[in-house]
């Protein structure tokens, strides 16, 4: 479970993120919904340790970021926006470094990278270098990363991002597997049809604040709105829809 209270974080006079406070539970996706730059990836930076707030709390398992981050990290697997791999490196090194970096004992961490390599379909590039890799190669790969030391809570950053619609499909499977083995599963998007497709809750972020949380029938309601896109562009106050975020309901 993850649990975020008042978060606050200022860059000079910019408040990028302004009081956010949610939970995102066990055996749920959860989805961060905003336009760009409304404090999503903040948010989610302060959460994976990255950025320290200037206000406020989060907790990964009742692990504290601020006061405990290194156990709050072993409780979780991330997903950056942009995640690099190491080029010199195999598909296969470079998860089982990051097993390393987990503390994770040798035959565990082989055992358990073999596992993720089967589970996404990994073996034909496993063993080559990272370098030229495809998008979809590198998602695999820095999935397996993340996920080596079965965390118990996943966050992902614009996941999405530049993939087609193979390597979205693979993604949305992954998420719902794990979604029904129990983890906790939080992801930032602006895509409106990614959120619809997947989300079991949805988080609202506006210019640094929480505008809406809830399921989307809840955000329709609440909207007085038809389609999701719709109670979306009414919560936050979007102009144009179409700018903001695709289609979905």
């Amino acid at each position: 479970m993850i649990d975020a209270r008042g978060l606050v974080k200022r860059f000079g006079s910019l408040t990028a993120v302004d009081g956010v406070s949610f939970s995102a539970a066990d055996g749920h996706i959860t989805g961060l919904l905003g336009p760009n730059g409304a404090g999503k990836s903040t948010t989610l930076r302060m959460l994976y340790t990255v950025l320290a707030p200037d206000g406020g709390e989060a907790w990964i398992d009742g692990a504290s970021v601020i006061e405990a981050p290194l156990e709050a990290r072993r409780r979780m697997g991330v997903l950056p926006a942009g995640a690099g791999l190491y080029p010199h490196l195999t598909a296969r090194e470079n998860i089982l470094y990051f097993a390393s970096l987990h503390g994770m004992a040798r035959g565990d961490a082989r055992a358990s990278a073999q596992e993720l390599i089967g589970q996404l379909e990994m073996q034909e590039f496993a063993d080559r270098a990272a370098r030229g890799f495809s998008q979809g190669e590198r998602l695999k790969t820095a999935l397996a990363r993340a996920l080596v030391h079965r965390p118990r809570n996943v966050l992902l950053d614009e996941p999405t991002n530049g993939l087609d619609v193979m390597a979205v499909r693979m993604l949305r499977g992954l998420l719902r597997r794990l979604r029904d083995q129990g983890h906790c599963i939080l992801f930032s998007s602006h895509v409106m049809p990614e959120v619809a497709a997947l989300c079991d809750a949805v988080v609202v972020i506006a210019h640094g604040k929480v505008a809406a949380h809830g399921t989307a029938d809840e955000l329709r309601a609440q909207a007085g709105a038809e389609s999701l896109e719709e109670a979306f562009v009414r919560l936050v106050g979007i102009e144009d829809p179409q700018g903001a975020c695709g289609g979905g309901r």
